[in-house]
């Protein structure tokens, strides 16, 4: 079997493939988490379960348009590529869409959690979770009421949280500014201690089982052919590779190999910026989540991440540092205290599709290819059931749960 794509989704993909005896070869650009599942805010986001798009969202085209330091930016060069996009993002608002999109993000979730755990505890990670839940901020009445939907549409599948202000709000998190007068907090999100040291800990045990890896960039994909299975991988230095079995799971340029194989899915990038600084930067007890400001404070084992927002500018055009700067200065607005030196900034590509949805199924017209990715910037919390469903479709098991939702062919 071979898997294309080194990151958090490929490698748990290799995990189960490897725990149920399979050989499998990972075939990646860099190397195991070098991209975006380096960078990432580290966050087992299992509370998470509400679709992006939503009523009303596309009133805010204009501002992002105009604002390319804000929570949500889109390159004005990049518009009349991305329109295509937006459309079905703003379709996918519909009432009816967005419910069912919401259920089956709900049913991802609970089985991400439970498989995180099976997956933590095969691969001898657990000592990597940390569970000291989450802390979504507000800097008044009216932005914490209209957080309130949200939060219950989460009642509805058991997600426990409690808001909490005053005494409550600064035992939490002490050192906060006054400017955050309440706060919800989520018991169950958990994070890890690093993204890029748990992944290469999950390849650690997958490699242990007979996974290999070849560092090499893929530029095409063909169905087998002759009624065969599988497919031939293009490699860019001129060799190529077949397998009976191939799990397309390469993020943010997955949709130019299942172009490839006559399945056009549109995904998108969303462009993610962070920097981290030392551990002794501030004393951070938990994540923090400023959802107004679209970005987020992780406490890592190496050290505080300060990040998170989006940009749409596509997989060329080079990164715009000024936005990693944007959200520090807000960081060191938020928490007094907080020192900004040492930092080292990043930018990472998150692959998205329109309503907020992978794709987890099998490729149209080539038996035996299939595709794991478009988790947005769900990829870690998710990657673990990923991996289950893979397994299940390749070896013929009855799926965890319905993918029908998750279909490559539902656009």
């Amino acid at each position: 079997m071979a898997i294309v794509g080194g990151g958090i989704i490929g490698i748990c993909c290799a995990a189960y493939l490897t725990e149920a005896g399979h050989a499998v070869t990972v075939y990646d650009r860099t190397g195991i988490c070098e991209e975006t599942s380096s960078g990432n805010a580290a966050a087992f986001a299992f509370s998470d379960v509400l679709p992006l798009a939503h009523k009303g969202m596309m009133r805010n085209l204009p501002r992002w348009l105009t604002d390319p330091l804000g929570p949500l930016s889109i390159s004005p060069a990049y518009l009349p590529r991305l329109l295509p996009w937006l459309w079905r993002f703003w379709r996918a608002g519909n009432a009816d869409r967005y419910e069912a999109a919401l259920a089956a993000q709900a049913s991802m979730m609970a089985l991400a959690e439970s498989e995180w755990a099976d997956l933590m505890e095969s691969s001898g990670t657990r000592s990597m979770l940390r569970e000291d839940g989450s802390l979504e901020l507000y800097e008044s009445e009216a932005e914490f009421r209209s957080s309130l939907p949200g939060w219950a549409a989460r009642d509805r599948f058991g997600i426990g949280y409690r808001h909490v202000d005053g005494e409550d709000l600064a035992a939490l998190q002490p050192g906060l500014s006054p400017r955050f007068t309440k706060g919800t907090f989520i018991p169950g999100w958990k994070t890890v201690s690093d993204p890029k040291l748990l992944g290469k800990a999950i390849w650690a045990h997958a490699e242990a089982r007979g996974a290999r890896f070849e560092r090499v960039r893929i530029d095409g994909i063909e169905a087998a052919g002759d009624g065969q299975p599988g497919g031939v991988l293009s490699f860019a230095n001129g060799g190529s590779a077949g397998a009976d079995r191939v799990v397309i799971a390469a993020g943010a340029w997955s949709h130019l190999l299942a172009r490839q194989l006559g399945d056009p899915i549109p995904l998108e990038t969303e462009r993610g910026y962070n920097t981290t600084l030392p551990s002794t930067a501030f004393d951070l007890r938990r994540q923090l989540i400023f959802s107004g400001h679209g970005f987020v404070v992780t406490p890592l084992e190496t050290g505080l991440r300060v990040g998170g927002a989006v940009e749409f500018a596509g997989l060329e055009r080079a990164p715009n540092f000024n936005r990693s700067k944007a959200m520090l200065e807000k960081a060191k607005a938020f928490l007094p205290g907080l020192d900004p030196t040492g930092g080292r900034e990043w930018m990472g590509f998150r692959p998205s599709l329109p309503d907020s949805l992978p794709v987890i199924g099998a490729a149209r017209n080539a038996p035996g290819i299939v595709y794991a990715f478009g988790h947005g910037h769900l990829g870690l919390t998710q990657a673990a059931a990923t991996g289950r469903l893979i397994r299940d479709i390749l070896l013929g098991h009855s799926p965890a749960l319905d993918l029908a939702p998750f279909s490559p062919q539902r656009f």
